[in-house]
């Protein structure tokens, strides 16, 4: 009997429709997270991550996500979400509030723009003030909350899980 073999780096999956899903990353301290979530982004489709503050992207760490997805990079968080709300996407914050749903509940909308916060500060009241929905990461250890990139790795898997054509 013949082994079964393992088929490694299969072609890209195609999307039946382009994924209407942006990320927007308020200012990180780190260009290490930064290129963490450009790469996942990248990996799922995403066409478009917006990155604001000063952080930059170490091409290392995102590799071909560099060249694959736009990647904008803006001063100010609070202008981005306005201008997405007026273009008809639902903001939707990644952090842990009093007010937030689990991310195992929550059902995501195809139009989204997920808005992922600083790995110290998160979301600044401003910015929450602005956004539609609040989903959250259960923790169930310490510290209390995932990294950035980790929390963003997840809500991007499940938006994909909940859209897997686009």
């Amino acid at each position: 009997m013949q082994p079964f073999v393992h088929q490694r780096h299969k072609s890209i999956t195609p999307l039946s429709t382009p994924r209407e899903l942006v990320v927007i990353c308020a200012p990180l301290r780190s260009k290490v997270n930064l290129s963490r979530i450009v790469r996942a982004a990248s990996c799922c489709g995403v066409r478009k991550v917006v990155a604001c503050g000063q952080s930059k992207i170490d091409r290392k760490i995102a590799r071909d996500a560099a060249d694959q997805i736009d990647v904008q990079f803006r001063r100010s968080l609070e202008p981005i979400l306005k201008q997405y709300r007026s273009e008809g996407f639902q903001l939707v914050g990644l952090e842990q509030t009093s007010n937030s749903s689990s991310l195992f509940d929550f059902q995501f909308v195809r139009k989204t723009a997920l808005i992922v916060g600083n790995e110290r500060l998160g979301l600044s009241d401003d910015a929450l003030a602005l956004i539609d929905c609040v989903v959250e990461i259960p923790v169930y250890g310490l510290p209390h909350s995932h990294n950035v990139a980790t929390a963003s790795c997840m809500a991007l898997y499940e938006f994909c899980r909940q859209f897997p054509n686009g």
